[in-house]
């Protein structure tokens, strides 16, 4: 995990982003995986942590992830690493909505955006993440930051969803899917994750097939 000194007023190149932001693993209770990855047998931890997240244990998705983006069992994965971090983020795994959080501070796999890296931070920083919360006061300082700040639920960043920006429409379908301080509405989580992914972003069409794959099995009314 980057220091706070590091964190901050820094102009990081794309490999020094990933250095700090892969440096840290969650330690979950002992698990194959993580004994594998003690012991740098980082094939077998992979192979370990990709069938617990494909489970859906959070922190495996967090691990997977940071070994995908650091190249530790093969060739380094970014877009890969993405999807699972996101995933992770998702299920409110807060070292993993920091981590996001830098990538778009930085623009490194995605389009850069002040505006969700804040967001991410905000839910990082809501469970008590040191670095989080110095991140997200140094956001809301910013003037670039500050017109977006007032509310942290899709009432006040609607706006910047609808003005294309892929980060924010990810987000907003993330409140939608999860009834994160709105209704739960899979319709509309579905309808910004497609907007997001005809951008290009990868890990909103991942959540756009999981989400329509549920609604395709979901009863209906009679």
């Amino acid at each position: 995990m980057a220091s706070r000194s590091a964190t901050h007023g820094r102009v990081l190149t794309t490999a020094m982003l990933l250095a700090a932001v892969t440096t840290t693993m969650a330690a979950p209770p002992p698990d194959a995986g993580w004994r594998a990855y003690q012991k740098r047998d980082y094939p077998a931890a992979l192979v370990e942590f990709e069938q617990r997240a494909r489970g859906g244990d959070r922190v495996a998705q967090f691990n997977l992830a940071m070994m995908l983006m650091g190249g530790e069992a093969g060739a380094t994965d970014v877009a890969g690493g993405l999807v699972w971090l996101r995933r992770s983020a998702d299920a409110g795994l807060a070292q993993a909505q920091y981590n996001l959080g830098l990538m778009y501070e930085n623009g490194v796999g995605v389009a850069r955006s002040l505006t969700t890296a804040t967001l991410w931070w905000s839910k990082a920083a809501e469970q008590g993440h040191a670095d989080a919360q110095v991140q997200l006061a140094a956001s809301i300082s910013s003037a670039a930051a500050r017109p977006r700040i007032g509310s942290s639920r899709p009432s006040g960043h609607e706006a910047a969803a609808q003005s294309g920006d892929p980060g924010a429409q990810y987000i907003i379908g993330s409140f939608y899917e999860h009834g994160d301080g709105v209704a739960k509405d899979l319709n509309k989580a579905l309808a910004w994750y497609t907007e997001a992914a005809r951008q290009g972003d990868v890990g909103a069409a991942a959540q756009a097939r999981d989400i329509a794959r549920r609604l395709s099995i979901a009863p209906r009314a009679p």
